[in-house]
C-alpha cells in the first residue's frame, strides 16, 4: 500500500524544466519565498514534494501563453508526489495540494493536470460508489444492452403534472432511464416535492401494470441539508435514483450524501468545461473523475460521440473508458462507475460507441434523438434500441432498418 499520492502534469516553461518543476514542488508543499527562522532541513525532507519524473515532449499545449522567444519554450511531462502525511486521507486537501496554488506559479506559461495516482488507503476513508455498474443494472433490471435514457426539462416551465405526463409517455414508450435537467431542482413553477409525487405516481402505476421499472434521477442539488432531505423524500416515495451537479456541490458534500444515501447517485459534470476546455490549462477528465468516484458517484457523464459541444470523440472515449478502469494506483477496489453518454446522441452513434467501449455497461441518454422522432416517443425509444441491437449483431444500420420502420425513419430524421 502506497503512503504517497502523485500527479502528472503537462507544462510549458522558458526556464530549465528542473527549475520549473522545483517551483511547482515547493509551492505545493514546504517552500516559501524567504527562509523562515527555525525551519529545519528535516521538515523539507519529510514533507516536501518529490520530483519523480521530467520528460520533455514535442507537442505544444494549444492555447498556452506565448513567451517572448517561442524557441526557448520547453514542453514537459512532470510527475510530482507528496507524502500522505501532509494531507491525511482528505480528498479536498489532496486537491488543494496538486491543483491549488500550483496553477499560479510564475515559472510555467501553461500547466495541465492530466492524471492523479491515489493510494488505496482512501478506500478506508471514503465509501466509493454504492451501486456502480452492477447495482445500476440490478435496479433497472436491464441486462445485455445499454440502459437507454432521456432527459426531461421541467426547467423550461413544465409544471409537476406536465412533467409527470411526459414521464408517463416515456415509460409507456419503453424508456429505461429518465433524468431531470441539470438546471432543475426546486423552482417555484415546479416544486421538488410536488414533482416527486406526480412523477412517481405515474411510474408506480406503470410498474404495477407491466412489472417493469424505470429509473428516474431526481436532481437534488442544493445545500447539504437540502440534498439529504430531498434524498429522503425520493426514497420514502418509492424513487430509485438521485442526481447531483458534482462540481457545484463539491467533494465533501458528495461524500456526505454517499454515506447517507440508499439510492444510486447520478453525477452530472456540468461546468467541467471551465476546468478542461482550455488545452493549455486545467484538468483532464481522467484526473477529475477519480475524486468523484472515490467520494461516491455511481454514474458520471462523459459527453457523447459527435456531440454538440467542443469535445472531440477521442476525448469522450478516453473519459468513458476511464470510468471503468482501476481508480487507485496501488490496487484496492476498482469501483467502476456507469459512464453516461449524452449530448446530441441518436441512432447514428450507437455502433461507434459500442466499438469504442466493447461493452454495453453504459447509459445512452438521448434527448432529441428520442423525443424528436417523427413518429413519436415510442418509435424514438424503439429506434435507439434497434440501433444498439444492430451494433451488437454487427449489422449495418441500413440493413437492420429493413422491415423496422422506427429505425428507418430515425436514420432519415437524424442524418447529418
Amino acid at each position: 500500500m502506497s503512503h504517497r499520492f502523485a500527479a502528472r502534469y503537462l507544462i510549458e516553461t522558458s526556464l530549465d524544466p528542473q527549475d520549473a518543476a522545483a517551483e511547482m514542488a515547493g509551492e505545493s508543499s514546504t517552500a516559501t519565498f524567504v527562509a523562515i527562522p527555525g525551519e529545519r532541513a528535516s521538515i523539507a525532507e519529510r514533507h516536501g514534494a518529490r520530483i519523480d519524473e521530467i520528460v520533455e515532449v514535442e507537442t505544444p499545449l494549444a492555447g498556452s501563453i506565448a513567451h517572448p522567444s517561442a524557441s526557448a519554450v520547453r514542453r514537459c511531462e512532470v510527475k510530482l508526489s507528496w507524502p500522505l502525511e501532509n494531507t491525511g486521507t482528505s480528498l479536498p486537501n489532496m486537491l488543494a495540494t496538486f491543483a491549488g496554488n500550483i496553477f499560479d506559479v510564475q515559472s510555467v506559461s501553461a500547466l495541465r493536470l492530466v492524471d492523479v495516482e491515489l493510494p488505496s488507503v482512501l478506500a478506508d476513508a471514503y465509501a466509493g460508489p454504492q451501486f456502480g455498474v452492477e447495482g445500476t443494472r440490478r435496479v433497472t433490471q436491464i441486462e445485455g444492452m445499454p440502459i437507454i435514457g432521456t432527459i426531461v426539462k421541467p426547467s423550461v416551465g413544465l409544471t409537476p403534472d406536465e412533467t409527470a405526463s411526459l414521464v408517463e409517455r416515456l415509460a409507456e414508450g419503453g424508456i429505461d432511464f429518465i433524468k431531470d435537467d441539470e438546471l432543475m431542482a426546486d423552482p417555484p413553477h415546479c416544486p421538488f416535492d410536488q414533482r416527486v409525487d406526480a412523477v412517481l405516481d405515474k411510474l408506480r402505476r406503470y410498474t404495477e401494470c407491466t412489472g417493469r421499472k424505470v429509473m428516474y434521477a431526481f436532481n437534488i442539488t442544493g445545500e447539504v441539508d437540502e440534498m439529504l432531505r430531498r434524498h429522503d423524500k425520493v426514497l420514502a416515495s418509492g424513487g430509485n435514483c438521485v442526481m447531483v451537479s458534482l462540481n457545484w456541490i463539491g467533494l465533501p458534500a458528495l461524500a456526505r450524501l454517499r454515506r447517507h444515501s440508499q439510492l444510486p447517485i447520478h453525477g452530472h459534470r456540468n461546468g467541467f468545461g471551465t476546468m478542461s476546455r482550455a488545452p493549455g490549462f486545467g484538468v483532464d477528465f481522467r484526473a477529475w473523475h477519480k475524486l468523484f468516484r472515490i467520494a461516491g458517484a455511481d454514474h458520471i457523464h462523459v459527453n457523447g460521440l459527435d456531440n454538440k459541444f467542443y469535445e472531440s470523440n477521442e476525448s469522450v472515449v478516453r473519459s468513458a473508458q476511464a470510468c471503468v478502469a482501476p481508480v487507485f494506483g496501488d490496487g484496492g477496489p476498482v469501483w467502476p462507475v456507469m459512464p453516461v453518454f449524452s449530448s446530441k446522441q441518436t441512432v447514428w452513434q450507437a455502433l461507434d460507441t459500442y466499438r469504442a467501449m466493447k461493452s454495453t455497461d453504459l447509459i445512452y441518454a438521448c434527448g432529441g434523438g428520442i423525443l424528436g422522432h417523427p413518429d413519436g416517443i415510442a418509435s424514438g425509444v424503439e429506434s435507439i434500441k434497434e440501433a444498439w441491437a444492430a451494433a451488437l449483431e454487427g449489422v449495418s444500420l441500413d440493413d437492420y432498418a429493413i422491415g423496422r420502420p422506427a429505425l428507418a425513419r430515425a436514420l432519415g430524421a437524424f442524418a447529418a
